[in-house]
């Protein structure tokens, strides 16, 4: 019979448990396996009391290491999927990602690129606290990353690391904090210009000898909301002028490698029908009749027959736009004394709201107008109106007490009854 083997110590003559072992350098060892597959962990400590060799980085003791493995195993976690880095993590949680939008895609990759070039992205997930995952939001803050940029980079960090809590690799999401409580939203918000700023651009424009062939799109922006996708997305066939109807249901996008594509409009609620007033048909109406036909219509996506193209043919998109503008704007500055903020084709979109919600229009028309899926979003509207606002609507309730008391005077006999005034 073959003589049993002793108990293996250490040099400390403490007894070393299965699977453990001391390296040639004097290193703990534990060797166990998951799915069959052997893995290894390493200490320079077997048990927490012990001190740490001088030189060597602090570290959890081999049988604390164990201990997590163990919890691990015994709670089913996997603990070979949290030796993976967050940049890893990230690809995973987006390959399941399917059938999202150009542009959607265009942003994950924003994130990816962002993460392999930050330490925090070659960190493994199991070594992300709460704390770790704060820092990282901030340093980017510091380093000059805006607040929209950060929100979406959060915006896949915390629904990657909630999918490593459900697959029971993680016990807890470090990034389920609110991102409010971490860093300053000093993202600007692109406020709507007064009437009289909007009256005199537009004068500008419609004046000047070389912006004049721009001052109908900057009329219909500023007078019917529509988003600037959407806008740059028109074709002939989407302009009912016998109707007087805007057709409203998709929007043109360039992605960042330089492709055209057609996407949905942003909400369910942007695919919608707007009227036409008296002005802004008559702008449609001098814009089709200028149009000159191409030689060869460009498609895209099975769209033809954009309202505006450039050299090539090809149909413009948000940044020609934009640029013009920009364009406009510093030529109106570098002329007239009093300046004007900066003009871009969202700040139309905004004053059009805010315009509607001044005169009072009814919200939930103004949130069909403008095509928001949330109410909340064009109530934001109503709350941004200011003293000057207060001070007019307060006159206009004042001049219709005073109209319905001459009126009362006239016909004494029917007093006038707040029913016989419409709400507005």
């Amino acid at each position: 019979m073959a003589k049993r083997p002793g108990n293996r110590r250490d040099s400390k003559h403490r007894v070393l448990r299965r699977g453990e072992s001391i390296r040639a350098d004097g290193k703990y060892q534990f060797k166990y396996h998951v799915n069959g597959k052997p893995h290894f962990v390493y200490s320079w400590r077997l048990e927490s009391t012990d001190k740490l060799p001088s030189g060597k980085k602090p570290c959890l003791s081999l049988r604390e290491l164990e201990k997590q493995i163990g919890y691990d195993l015994d709670t089913q976690m996997d603990p070979v999927g949290k030796n993976i880095t967050v940049v890893e993590l990230v690809e995973r949680y987006l390959r399941t990602k399917t059938g999202v939008r150009d542009s959607t895609r265009a942003g994950y990759r924003t994130v990816q690129r962002t993460l392999e070039k930050e330490p925090f992205g070659g960190k493994k997930i199991s070594q992300v606290k709460v704390s770790d995952a704060k820092l990282f939001l901030i340093k980017l803050q510091s380093d000059g990353k805006g607040y929209s940029s950060i929100h979406s980079i959060r915006g896949v960090l915390r629904p990657a690391f909630q999918m490593a809590v459900d697959d029971d690799v993680l016990h807890k999401n470090p990034f389920g904090f609110e991102l409010a409580t971490v860093i300053v939203n000093d993202s600007v918000t692109r406020e709507a210009i007064t009437k009289e700023q909007m009256r005199k651009f537009l004068k500008f424009i419609h004046d000047d000898n070389v912006y004049c062939k721009y001052y109908e799109v900057a009329y219909i922006l500023f007078h019917t909301g529509m988003r600037i996708s959407e806008f740059c997305g028109l074709t002939l066939k989407d302009i009912d002028l016998e109707n007087r109807i805007i057709n409203i249901d998709h929007q043109l996008l360039r992605t960042s490698e330089m492709k055209y594509v057609i996407e949905a409009t942003k909400t369910n609620a942007g695919t919608r029908k707007l009227p036409m007033t008296e002005d802004v048909f008559r702008c449609f109406q001098a814009i089709i009749e200028d149009r000159e036909k191409p030689r060869f219509e460009k498609m895209v996506d099975g769209h033809t027959g954009f309202l505006f193209t450039d050299k090539d043919g090809m149909p413009l998109v948000a940044m020609h736009w934009e640029h013009r503008f920009n364009h406009m704007v510093k030529r109106y500055n570098d002329i007239y004394r009093v300046q004007i903020p900066n003009i871009t084709p969202h700040v139309c979109r905004h004053t059009y709201c805010s315009n509607m919600a001044k005169s009072g229009m009814n919200p939930k028309t103004l949130q069909y107008l403008m095509g928001h899926s949330d109410i909340g979003v064009t109530l934001n509207t109503y709350t941004h109106l200011g003293l000057e606002d207060a001070a007019d609507e307060l006159k206009r309730m004042e001049e219709l007490a005073y109209a319905r008391k001459e009126l009362e005077k006239v016909k004494g006999e029917n007093p006038v009854s707040q029913k016989m005034f419409r709400a507005i």
